[in-house]
């Protein structure tokens, strides 16, 4: 068994959140909810103003972040919500907030 490849009840999502989501503690806010629920991944800011993230776990953990990204912290106001299903990376280790794309 290859051990640097995810368990197999991994899965993963590329998502675009849109709205009122930069400037507003989003992307940290994140990172902690992925944190707690154990997920893998990264997320940043696109110049045109949306998040841009992608996640890795279980389903149970991928669907409770997808309810917790609908609405986002506090201060922000999620208009749109793109997800899509992708393949997961072996490499990533941890959640992280990456640069600007």
């Amino acid at each position: 068994m290859d051990r640097s490849a995810p368990p197999p009840s991994t899965t993963a999502r590329h998502i675009h959140v849109s709205g009122r989501v930069q400037g507003v503690a989003f992307r940290w806010s994140m990172q902690r909810e992925a944190e707690h629920l154990g997920m893998t991944g990264w997320v940043r800011n696109l110049l045109d103003g949306r998040v841009e993230s992608r996640i890795q776990g279980s389903e149970k953990a991928i669907d409770t972040m997808l309810l917790w990204l609908k609405k986002g912290p506090p201060s922000a106001r999620v208009d749109d919500l793109d997800v899509r299903v992708c393949e997961t990376e072996s490499q990533l280790v941890g959640f992280s907030i990456r640069t600007i794309g």
